[in-house]
């Protein structure tokens, strides 16, 4: 039975874990599974792994063959997978040429993606200065006052700037964009330059210089960023600052399939 043998079966889990250990006991056998196999599996009466089929059967986490009567894992368990697989392919595909872009500019790296809407970190490598950042890879960035952000503004989804502009703009510093109109006009010059800066919106005297990360449709899956102080990374970056984030990023896109 795969790996059924190595399922936890202790008794007084809770209802969440149960659900969790199906999906998880599913996925490990070789074909689709009878309810009463599932139910010997952890011990559990019928009715009550019944139940939880029928919720997770309604998320799609599993599918029911009614000729049969038996469940498998459902499709949303290959699209959470293959979501879960890019970004991870992303920071493995991205990490050399990140070390490289740190190695030469000094400053600090990051590299985000976008999640539910939100730009995540998902890697941070400290710079060769005094300074050291504490952003830490999950950490959530704004998309208003954000150099991350403002990729995502001009090159990703459309309705972005729309729904971010639809409620008040919260503001870090004096210097955070909060007028929709202002915002606009930057995302409109970071699309027509390709990269982004965000000088003292977050953190003042603190500066990122951020460029798209294209998979091979030419899908914006990835912003990378040089992150410094403005006396390392001034207001309007230094061309050799830009030159170098703009390649990194065009070379991590061509890995990733990406032709311009």
């Amino acid at each position: 039975m795969g790996k059924a043998e190595s399922v936890n079966t202790e008794p007084g889990t809770s209802t969440l874990d149960l659900a969790l250990r199906i999906v998880e006991h599913l996925a490990y056998q070789s074909g689709p599974t009878p309810l009463g196999a599932i139910a010997a599996a952890f011990d559990a009466s019928k009715s009550t792994v019944y139940r939880h089929l029928q919720t997770l059967l309604r998320h799609g986490f599993v599918r029911h063959d009614p000729a049969t009567g038996s469940y498998d894992i459902g499709v949303k368990m290959m699209v959470l997978g293959e979501a879960s697989r890019s970004r991870f392919d992303i920071v493995t595909t991205a990490r050399p040429e990140l070390l490289a872009l740190r190695d030469a500019t000094g400053q600090a790296v990051t590299i985000c993606t976008l999640i539910d809407d939100e730009v995540v970190v998902l890697e941070l490598m400290q710079g060769r200065t005094v300074i050291e950042f504490a952003t830490r890879p999950g950490t959530r960035m704004a998309l208003h006052a954000s150099a991350h952000g403002k990729v995502w503004l001009a090159f990703g989804p459309d309705r972005l700037l729309a729904d971010i502009t639809s409620a008040p703009l919260q503001s870090w510093t004096p210097d955070t964009i909060t007028d929709p109109k202002k915002l606009a006009r930057d995302v409109k010059e970071a699309r027509a330059r390709g990269w982004a800066t965000a000088p003292d919106e977050v953190i003042s005297g603190v500066n990122t210089l951020a460029a798209p990360v294209r998979n091979h449709h030419g899908t914006l899956v990835a912003s990378i960023a040089i992150v410094g102080a403005k006396q390392f990374i001034p207001a309007t970056p230094e061309p050799a600052q830009i030159t170098a984030t703009l390649e990194t990023a065009a070379r991590i896109s061509g890995t990733l399939g990406w032709r311009s």
